[in-house]
């Protein structure tokens, strides 16, 4: 959805309402340019539970803090 910085002046509390119940993202425009997005505020997994499941799973066969810069050659 967008809308322009008058329409959101004028029903500031009404849109935050909409962003929030429904998940949708508001764009704020000035002069048909974008220039804010408003959207719900979703709180991102941790490292700990992204990789969680993959705990003692993965197999390592050499040292991993090993310099690679041979591998590479001159860049």
């Amino acid at each position: 959805m967008q809308i322009s910085k008058s329409k959101l002046k004028a029903k500031l509390l009404e849109y935050l309402r909409l962003a929030e119940s429904q998940e949708e993202e508001i764009i704020i425009t000035d002069h048909g340019k974008p220039v804010l997005k408003i959207s719900k505020y979703t709180v991102s997994p941790t490292t700990e539970e992204l990789f969680s499941p993959m705990r003692g799973k993965v197999q390592y066969f050499e040292d991993l803090t090993t310099p690679t810069t041979d591998e590479w050659g001159e860049i």
